[in-house]
């Protein structure tokens, strides 16, 4: 199996940037799909971004389009999530997923297709 641990939230300012970062450890990482995913207080999940295992097929949310650039190392068995002009709309607990397509999270907001899930890491944007 895999274990997903995020890192790298905190708070920000509006305009700021902030990397989360998603560490496995696990004999399979390097041939799932990973994903972000993100809940704002009170709201439900929402995808983010997608990557496939080899890295070279990308799927953003448009409200994050342009903003946020995913990344993986499969080597460091690492996924970062890079994001710029962050909005105080931004703020939610952040969570890394591994799964079988990056199609599948994008359209199902994860409730499918994910094998397995991080605890989260927090990212709050100050107005």
């Amino acid at each position: 199996q895999v274990q997903l641990v995020e890192s790298g939230g905190g708070l920000v300012q509006t305009g700021g940037s902030l990397r989360l970062s998603c560490a496995a450890s696990g004999r399979t990482f390097s041939k799932n799909a990973m994903g972000w995913f993100r809940q704002a207080p009170g709201k439900e999940r929402e995808f983010v971004v997608s990557i496939n295992w080899s890295g070279n097929r990308t799927y953003y949310a448009e409200s994050v389009k342009g903003r946020f650039t995913i990344a993986r190392d499969n080597a460091k068995d690492t996924v970062h999530l890079q994001m710029n002009s962050l909005k105080p709309e931004d703020t939610a607990v952040y969570y890394c997923a591994a799964g079988v397509t990056p199609q599948t999270m994008l359209v199902s907001a994860g409730v499918y297709g994910i094998n397995y899930w991080g605890k989260g890491t927090r990212v709050t944007v100050s107005s």
